[in-house]
């Protein structure tokens, strides 16, 4: 019996290894040594490892939608004439959505969003009342870097907010008010003179093309003709100037 309890244990942990040669990516990180290629650099996230291969599986995604085009596609009996011609195909492109929370235009990833806008590499924005607030207050005053840890009632007394390790002080979200009610003024006459109905969306442009300030996504968003979806527009400081200046009809939900 312990022979045979032996020979067990011995086939479990040395059990003959299933072949992963071919099915599996090998291993290795990036070598500096052949300088910093950036390219290179994030392609090679995908091997290796952790965390990283997840950086690399989403890196692959967007090369992915970028490269996609309708001609890879194969045609079917459903294609209209256009559809089938080497050219069109060619030129339909995957129809790419970005989609952010408040936080990362409070951080300076804010930066990148823009970039993206501004070069016309995403076809349309989705994000939250706070995604257009805070890049508005941006274009105002700087927020600045602080601390998770710093506590919010000590904060208050000195007219601060936090927002996580980030820093926003009482003043700009007064000089916000201060732009934004003029505007929404105006807004509230073409409403009523021109019986213009103001959607969440178009709203939006209106206030891009506003702050004119290039470092404002959403003034690239406007000069670009990318739409912004933000559904929850009033559910924010941005609803409450709303009510305050105007808005006697409902809005619409786009």
């Amino acid at each position: 019996m312990e022979e045979n309890l032996l020979s067990s244990v011995h086939s479990t942990v040395f059990k003959e290894s299933e072949t992963l040669d071919g099915k599996c990516i090998k291993i290795e990180g990036y070598d500096f040594n052949q300088g910093v290629n950036y390219s290179k650099l994030l392609k090679s996230m995908l091997s290796t490892g952790f965390q990283a291969s997840n950086l690399g599986d989403a890196i692959q995604v967007v090369n992915n939608m970028l490269g996609w085009r309708l001609a890879d596609e194969e045609i079917t009996e459903d294609c209209s004439d256009e559809e089938r011609e080497l050219a069109y195909r060619e030129s339909v492109r995957c129809k790419l959505f970005l989609g952010f929370t408040s936080n990362l235009v409070s951080s300076g990833v804010r930066d990148t969003i823009r970039y993206l806008v501004q070069h016309h590499m995403v076809d349309v924005l989705v994000t939250t009342a706070g995604g257009i607030e805070e890049d508005l207050i941006k274009c105002l005053a700087p927020t600045y870097k602080g601390d998770f840890s710093l506590p919010g009632a000590q904060l208050r007394s000195k007219g601060l907010n936090r927002i996580g390790n980030l820093l926003v002080p009482n003043d700009n979200y007064c000089k916000f008010e201060d732009w934004i009610i003029p505007i929404f003024d105006q807004m509230l006459k073409e409403q009523i003179e021109e019986n213009f109905t103001w959607t969440p969306s178009k709203l939006i442009a209106r206030l891009g093309k506003e702050i004119n300030n290039e470092s404002s996504y959403l003034y690239w968003a406007y000069k670009n003709d990318i739409p912004v979806f933000c559904p929850g527009l009033t559910d924010g400081s941005l609803g409450g100037h709303a009510i305050l200046s105007f808005l006697p009809q409902p809005w619409s939900n786009c």
